[in-house]
């Protein structure tokens, strides 16, 4: 199981896409068919714990399913999910009773799932991120302030930099677009199998 973790706008999906190329099962982020989504982006407050137990029981409902395959790949996971939770309790969006409720609940799924075989996380600047984010033109996304995407890289940089549960790899992309050059691609694709091929 490789699992790609990194800031909204990075690229997780794409990646995914691209080595779902290779015999992976692909298992995509629930952003699609999220009836809670959108709601939380104009009332974060409202939203905010049962957005992030959505997302944690259906990555809990993946992670347990890609188990099963010998050859797996998510975009986003429940581990990178509590640096959500974490930011949303820091900012008072999260009340700290739910917050706990929250961290409960994730300690104890973690103990019913296996490591991925390897972490990638993709490294990207504030501004890169938003100048994707514009481009893909999510409504939703495009109302939040550039505030919040800076203290969501600063939280994912500080979880990756400690992070020891399995092999990771970071890569990045402030300058690679593997979603359109072949040749950028090629660099990602052999960064991640020379890593597989060390473990």
């Amino acid at each position: 199981m490789i699992v790609i973790e990194g800031v909204v706008g990075v690229g997780k999906s794409s990646l995914m896409r691209i080595i779902a190329e290779n015999d992976y099962e692909a298992f995509e982020e629930p952003v699609v068919d999220n009836p809670i989504l959108d709601k939380f982006y104009y009332d974060r407050e409202r939203y905010a714990f049962p957005l992030q137990v959505f997302f944690l029981n259906k990555r809990f409902e993946h992670i347990k399913q890609a188990k099963d395959v010998s050859k797996a790949v998510m975009d986003r996971s429940i581990y990178g999910d509590a640096i959500f939770a974490r930011m949303l309790n820091l900012s008072k969006e999260m009340s700290d009773e739910e917050f706990q409720t929250y961290t409960e609940l994730l300690a104890n799924m973690l103990e019913h799932v296996h490591v991925p075989k390897l972490m990638v996380y993709l490294e990207i600047s504030v501004d890169e991120a938003m100048r994707r984010i514009k481009k893909r033109g999510r409504d939703y996304e495009l109302v939040v302030e550039r505030e919040y995407w800076q203290k969501l890289n600063d939280e994912y940089r500080a979880y990756f930099d400690n992070y020891d549960l399995s092999p990771i790899l970071k890569i990045n992309v402030d300058n690679l677009d593997f979603e359109n050059n072949p040749e950028d691609r090629k660099v990602v694709l052999a960064q991640i199998q020379e890593k597989l091929n060390t473990l």
